[in-house]
């Protein structure tokens, strides 16, 4: 058993307890030692300074290692405003992968979604009159640097918001922007390995990705 806290970053507040640009001059910026208080706890994975949502912390390195791995493949659902109304072959390029300069992204799972009730971001985002904007829900089970902004840019509708709703089976359900809760959990096994049968493939030929 482990102790879990589930956090719903607000905008603008780096998944870290400190800020190092403070010691060059500059104005620090929010951290999570603004807004928790929970003792000897450190995040599992991170969530980009301009995005929203659910952070994940533990003190339990088993937990975070389960949480955090990119090679244990947890989902992560992102709710994702764009800037344009997203089309059904945009949904479908998302789906089966993005060419990204780091390379194809895994394939996800992409749908149209109705705006969700959120709370009102500060400050809020920048809308152009002249042109539309809708959501979409977005599954992810890998974790680039800015992997969801790139894919929505490179398949024609540029991110404006965005909060991550969903890690694993932990979601933000009543969580207000700020708030935590701290449960008690079971650290999730790790996915057995599939031990692949002996092919006749010929030596040296690569078993294709996805």
């Amino acid at each position: 058993m482990a102790e879990l806290v589930l956090f719903n970053k607000p905008y603008h507040v780096l998944s870290q307890f400190t800020d190092q640009r403070g010691d060059s001059g500059k104005p620090a910026r929010s951290t999570l030692a603004d807004w928790l208080t929970v003792p000897g706890v450190y995040p599992a994975g991170r969530l980009d300074y301009d995005s929203e949502g659910l952070l994940l912390l533990t003190a339990d390195g088993a937990l975070q290692h389960r949480i955090a791995s990119p090679g244990l493949k947890m989902p992560k659902t992102y709710w994702v405003q764009v800037e344009g109304r997203i089309t059904s072959d945009a949904l479908a390029w998302l789906s089966q992968g993005v060419a990204l300069k780091d390379g194809l992204t895994r394939p996800a799972k992409a749908m149209a979604m109705t705006e969700p009730e959120l709370w009102p971001r500060t400050p809020p985002v920048r809308f152009r009159e002249s042109i539309p904007t809708s959501w979409l829900a977005l599954t992810l089970t890998e974790g680039r640097n800015r992997q969801v902004r790139r894919m929505t840019a490179a398949v024609g509708f540029p991110t404006l918001r965005l909060v991550r709703y969903r890690i694993g089976d932990w979601t933000l359900d009543s969580l207000p922007p700020g708030g935590h809760r701290t449960l008690t959990v079971n650290v999730p096994a790790p996915p057995k390995a599939t031990r692949g049968r002996r092919t006749s493939r010929p030596p040296g030929r690569r078993r294709p990705t996805s």
